[in-house]
């Protein structure tokens, strides 16, 4: 796991360089908020859970991403798609101790897929868009 400020998001095959790269299905970028990091580690007795342990691609802060459920919405320079929650596996007892799995059960954030190639930077926000825009 390598920690970046900011990634290529390509259609089809989620973010460049990532370990899920290229396999299809929903799993093409994964977002979870702070304020779910900083639940789970309450939740186990401590610090905000380290992003890097739960394994997601994109951490984002101030925004509910379950409410982003059958939209689009831009993030940097890309347009993804929600794509389902990002449920957690049994590996959160071994990565997070004892109750990490149900820690991050309904904490876990979103999957989405590239709808529209794009560069993401930290400190990028995410809009939501109304209407699924014109791709080229």
């Amino acid at each position: 796991m390598h920690i970046v400020g900011e990634a290529t998001l390509e259609q089809a095959s989620g973010v460049l360089g990532d370990h899920y790269g290229g396999h299809g299905g929903p799993r093409q970028v994964s977002l979870i908020g702070e304020e779910n990091l900083a639940a789970i580690g309450a939740f186990l007795g401590g610090a905000p859970a380290d992003p890097a342990l739960l394994r997601r691609n994109i951490v984002v802060r101030g925004i509910n991403l379950l409410a982003l459920k059958d939209r689009h919405f831009r993030l940097g320079a890309a347009v993804l798609a929600y794509a389902g929650l990002c449920h957690p596996c049994s590996r959160m007892e071994i990565l997070l101790g004892p109750g990490g799995y149900n820690a991050v059960r309904g904490q876990g954030g979103i999957l989405a897929r590239v709808l529209q190639p794009g560069h993401v930077r930290l400190g990028d926000r995410i809009t939501r868009l109304d209407e699924a825009p014109a791709l080229p």
